[in-house]
């Protein structure tokens, strides 16, 4: 199985990405989105405008395998740290796409200055991200508890998630 090549998301990938995106957002493990988004309220939220920024990962037929977007965590004054959100088709999943949006992204802050990546809200349930996240570097800084209602789960807690990038001058 070839890697996924990751590159930049455009608008002609959106009805690409919307199935997955409604799909794992009305799963009700991982994204706190409401559930009735229509496609363009999704769009908006994930396809960001600079200094935001969507990729896709693609198979070599072109499939969309999965998607990712990062941007600074906070304007202003917190603009030095980095966030990122994944969705992976579940149909695609195992192939280890998530790990390189991961380390894509990652490489993507690094290069565009930020000082660190921070992730907001893991789902603690979500073992399989959780776990991933660490091993690409980043800590568990704290857990909000009962701060996502998991449609299967009920009432579980939010990891913040960070990884501060080193020999950064400034």
């Amino acid at each position: 199985m070839r890697p996924a090549t990751i590159r930049e998301a455009t608008a002609t990938d959106w009805p690409r990405i919307w199935p997955f995106f409604r799909a794992i957002v009305a799963e009700g493990e991982t994204y706190a989105y409401p559930d009735d988004l229509t496609s363009d309220e999704a769009r908006a939220l994930w396809l960001e405008p600079p200094p935001g920024h969507a990729v896709v990962a693609v198979d070599e037929d072109g499939t969309v395998l999965g998607s990712a977007k990062m941007g600074p965590n906070r304007p202003g004054r917190g603009a030095h740290v980095a966030t990122a959100s994944f969705m992976v088709d579940p149909a695609h999943g195992g192939r280890g796409v998530g790990a390189a949006l991961g380390r894509y992204v990652l490489d993507w802050a690094r290069t565009n200055g930020y000082r660190g990546m921070q992730f907001n809200a893991v789902v603690e349930t979500n073992t399989v991200a959780v776990a991933l996240w660490q091993r690409l570097g980043f800590e568990i800084i704290g857990t909000v508890p009962e701060a996502f209602h998991s449609r299967s789960h009920g009432y579980v807690g939010l990891h913040v998630m960070y990884q501060r990038f080193s020999g950064l001058a400034g």
